[in-house]
């Protein structure tokens, strides 16, 4: 049953904040670990793992669980990830040593990677292709972009004005509310056309994900050439190899490959994990530049995001309308080259900057591009792709840009550190060496975005954006 027009307007709401919430959860840690380290008894080393061990199932398990929507059900699966995030978070906020956090946040993790693809999943089978879908991938888009943003903005916040567990708690009446609500406005739909699950496949891939995940992730820490990170990237590297293999020859694969032929749905991907290579990198290095040269509180640290988190908001509105008048290309090249301008922007800040000469302008740079950014790349992501597959289209583009940040984080963080060890080396002062490695690392932001304007001007195709709808009814429905 087609859902009626109230109701799955009332359906795109629900899931566009449940998706806030998945994307709040990546960047909302990142002003409260001070006050983790602290609390929970972090050592330096282990303390990454409070991002990582998230970044890392969630990265490593998206591809799974957007084709299992596919296969068992859309809603079912949505449903199973939102009741493990919602427990996890609740663990995560009782926490009472550091493994019992990183567990946490290990199930978090996975509750995100089931949740993420069967909701965008859930809309793209719920509104036709054309205008509608513009509008409520527009609104979905949004929404990825403000998360983003407003993580670091409600971290600080909720870590001054209450404490850190309310970064997690805040997640448990939402979780609730979804599952209460879920049942009520969400059709179950799956791909009845496939009669087996590629157990095998499923396997290599989380395995090969994940194991390329850890690689990168360890690569910051333990670096590059590391006898560890160079094992876990060969691994992961073999296993994803043993996957394309496996995939070739299996009758029904879990992921058909068919689906990369489309020029604009590989183009979105490769923008998708541009923009994810930036822009988490972006906020983990503005965040330490705030905190550590200009003495910021996470109070104020959250507070000097509400900038990004209000632009991302505004012009993600204006950018899903563009797109439905002047297309995908337009609205995704302009987003590159203000988030290309904003990174640019942030090479200048001084060790005495002021946030409004020396951030604000980059901010609203920033928050301008993320705005058009998100959008037109979920829009190209599911072009002209059958309802049977959104579940692992949509997994696609969420691993594109996980496996981005994580890469982000792992490489501009060795850069900004590398840097600043190097100047601290010949006599520079610790915040003038700082400076140094944060403007380092703005630079090869910059760069990887201005990649993403080219890849988008030679990757995306007006064409393959106007196909037409090929529908597919949804195989039962329990809302109705």
């Amino acid at each position: 049953m087609i859902a009626t027009d109230r109701r799955k307007w009332l359906a795109l709401a629900l899931l566009s904040v449940v998706q806030f919430m998945v994307i709040l959860d990546v960047a909302i840690v990142n002003v409260a670990l001070p006050s983790i380290q602290v609390d929970l008894g972090f050592s330096q080393e282990n303390l990454q793992w409070v991002i990582s061990a998230y970044a890392l199932v969630f990265g490593g398990f998206l591809l799974l669980g957007g084709r299992s929507a596919d296969l068992l059900g859309r809603r079912r699966i949505f449903l199973g990830g939102l009741v493990v995030f919602t427990l996890a978070s609740l663990f995560a906020g009782l926490a009472w040593s550091d493994t019992s956090l990183i567990a946490a946040r290990v199930f978090q993790g996975l509750g995100a990677a089931i949740i993420t693809p069967a909701a965008l999943s859930i809309l793209s089978t719920t509104f036709a292709e054309g205008r509608e879908r513009n509008i409520a991938l527009g609104a979905w888009g949004a929404v990825g972009g403000f998360g983003a943003a407003a993580g670091v903005l409600l971290g600080g916040i909720l870590t001054d004005a209450l404490s850190w567990e309310w970064i997690f708690f805040v997640n448990v009446p939402v979780g609730v509310l979804a599952i209460v609500l879920a049942p009520i406005l969400l059709n179950e739909s799956r791909d009845t056309s496939v009669k087996t699950f590629d157990v095998p496949g499923a396997v290599l891939v989380t395995a090969g994900l994940s194991s390329l995940v850890y690689s990168i992730t360890q690569a910051g820490s333990d670096g590059w050439l590391a006898g560890r990170t160079i094992g876990f990237f060969l691994g992961s590297i073999a296993l994803l190899a043993a996957f394309v293999g496996w995939e070739l020859r299996h009758p029904e694969p879990l992921m058909r490959f068919g689906l990369l032929r489309t020029k604009t749905v590989a183009g979105a991907n490769v923008a998708g994990f541009i923009l994810g290579t930036a822009m988490f990198s972006m906020f983990l290095m503005l965040t330490l530049y705030m905190q550590q040269v200009l003495g910021y509180s996470a109070m104020k640290t959250g507070v000097a995001y509400l900038a990004v988190a209000g632009t991302a908001i505004l012009w993600s509105a204006v950018a899903a309308q563009l797109v439905t008048r002047i297309g995908v290309k337009p609205v995704l090249v302009a987003g590159m080259t203000l988030l290309t301008a904003g990174l640019v922007t942030f090479t200048q800040v001084p060790v005495d900057g002021s946030y409004v000469s020396n951030l604000l302008p980059g901010f609203l740079l920033i928050g301008a591009g993320i705005g058009f950014s998100f959008v037109p790349i979920t829009i190209a992501a599911l072009a002209g792709v059958q309802a049977a597959e959104a579940g692992l289209a949509s997994g696609l583009i969420n691993t594109s840009q996980q496996i981005g940040g994580a890469l982000g984080i792992a490489a501009l963080s060795t850069i900004a550190t590398t840097r600043t060890s190097d100047a601290v080396s010949t006599g520079s002062a610790v915040p003038t060496a700082l400076v140094d490695g944060f403007t380092g690392a703005f630079l090869a932001g910059a760069i990887i975005a201005a990649i993403g304007i080219v890849a988008s001007l030679a990757l995306i195709r007006s064409d393959e954006l106007e196909q037409p709808e090929i529908v597919a009814e949804p195989a039962f429905d329990l809302a109705a």
